[in-house]
């Protein structure tokens, strides 16, 4: 999805999100907005393809997995 931050975050909440494709980039560019910030419960993902391309960017394909488990440690994590 280009040039939305907002609906993204609400489609992840809503658990409307079918499939993730995650570009990473080799570089640093500073601070931006996040796409999973608070307000989006924790949720498992699923890498299903990944590829690169001859600069060094890499193309992930994930699905979503479900909620994580929570742990206790002696204290919640969320």
């Amino acid at each position: 999805m280009w040039g939305s931050s907002e609906l993204p975050r609400t489609l992840i909440a809503a658990e409307l999100v079918d499939e993730y494709r995650i570009w990473v980039f080799p570089l640093v560019l500073g601070e931006g907005k996040q796409l999973f910030e608070n307000g989006v419960p924790p949720r498992g993902l699923s890498l299903v393809a990944t590829r690169n391309t001859p600069r060094g960017v890499l193309l992930n394909t994930c699905r979503p997995g479900g909620p994580l488990p929570k742990v206790r440690l002696g204290v919640d994590l969320w």
